[in-house]
């Protein structure tokens, strides 16, 4: 009898346990709704969340550090037991989260990694030194710069994203990597001569920051369509991309004579102008995956159990390399955006129109 007791009163323990976990409140911090992604990314997580038991406080920060501090403290003494944050400068969280690991909450850093501090718990995000290694390659084919030389170059400028996000030292770093050996040859030539990750960079990835730097750059370099060459621009998101492809509209460009434009996140003004030949492709980072992970992450912290990882070397804080779960990333252009988008229910075609 009271063996019988004692096994109805773990499984008891255990029911209370796991009705515990899947009634506990998950904090969502994201940076902004300026940009569609976040509010994709935003929307799943809560969507997936909440499908699986958990109460959700999910908020967006409008690009401010101190609304996003302000934020997690609310959600840590509103006794959120885990927080999932998408960090708009990821330098700038260390005090806030001392005090979440004081309170046992543990962290995951979505997409963009956290630094400085040894309060976050895992990291999810996708490969973004593929990211950049993919928009590398493509210009390497699209440029045909494999089979041209020195006295035949590419006329390219850079763009990359802000300065305290940690993300553009992969997305810009990957990109280099396979481009500088054709700038050191003298197969790409960049006419203003920024090519550093600090020059290159774009406060709050701004679309508005971006077509200003370019518009000076085509007025200080005398970039147009019968002016000076300009082949490509290499930018490392799509917001950035548009600010570029904006200012050069202006400038007189038109789909006959654009250069080659990168980008990634496939928001849906970078598909259209894909469309209309105003950039030429964009990295796909299907949002519905990461969210999915991190559910799965959610769920083993709050089960006591170790969340999944595939790769514990690469991203290191300046604290702790932090345990990291790395989606795959995939580039759309023209030739393939309807299977990538619209076929995989990402997008309906009307969005696109």
């Amino acid at each position: 009898m009271k063996k019988i007791v004692a096994i109805l009163l773990a499984v008891a323990t255990l029911s209370t346990a796991a009705f515990a976990a899947k009634k506990a409140k998950v904090g969502v911090s994201m940076p902004t709704k300026d940009l569609q992604r976040w509010n994709q990314d935003g929307a799943n997580m809560k969507a997936d969340l909440e499908k699986a038991g958990y109460q959700v406080d999910l908020q967006y920060a409008a690009n401010d550090i101190p609304t996003q501090i302000s934020q997690l403290e609310n959600m840590i003494t509103g006794k959120c037991k885990v927080l999932v944050i998408a960090a708009i400068d990821g330098s700038s969280l260390s005090n806030v989260l001392a005090t979440a690991k004081k309170k046992k909450i543990q962290v995951i850093a979505y997409d963009r990694l956290i630094m400085d501090t040894d309060a976050v718990t895992y990291y999810a995000t996708f490969d973004n030194y593929k990211v950049g290694t993919l928009q590398g390659d493509y210009l390497v084919d699209k440029l045909g710069l494999k089979s041209r030389s020195a006295s035949d170059p590419v006329y390219m400028e850079f763009f990359t994203g802000d300065p305290g996000d940690n993300n553009i030292n992969f997305f810009f770093g990957g990109a280099m990597d396979v481009l500088t050996p054709y700038i050191d040859s003298g197969v790409i030539v960049c006419p203003s001569g920024q090519t550093a990750k600090a020059q290159c960079a774009t406060l709050n990835w701004s679309t508005e920051e971006a077509q200003k730097r370019m518009e000076n750059l085509i007025t200080s370099n005398k970039y147009s369509p019968k002016g000076q060459k300009l082949d490509a621009v290499y930018c490392s998101n799509d917001s950035t991309a548009n600010g570029v492809t904006n200012a050069l509209l202006s400038a007189g460009y038109d789909a006959s004579n654009f250069p080659v434009i990168t980008g990634q996140d496939c928001d849906i003004v970078a598909v259209k102008n894909m469309l209309k030949g105003y950039q030429s492709m964009s990295i796909f980072k299907d949002t519905r995956t990461l969210a999915s992970k991190v559910v799965e992450m959610v769920e083993a912290i709050l089960s006591g159990k170790s969340a999944p990882v595939n790769d514990t070397k690469t991203y290191n804080n300046n604290v702790k390399v932090v345990p990291s779960f790395l989606c795959d990333p995939v580039f759309g252009d023209i030739n393939n955006y309807k299977a990538l988008l619209i076929d995989s229910g990402y997008y309906k075609e009307s969005e696109l129109k």
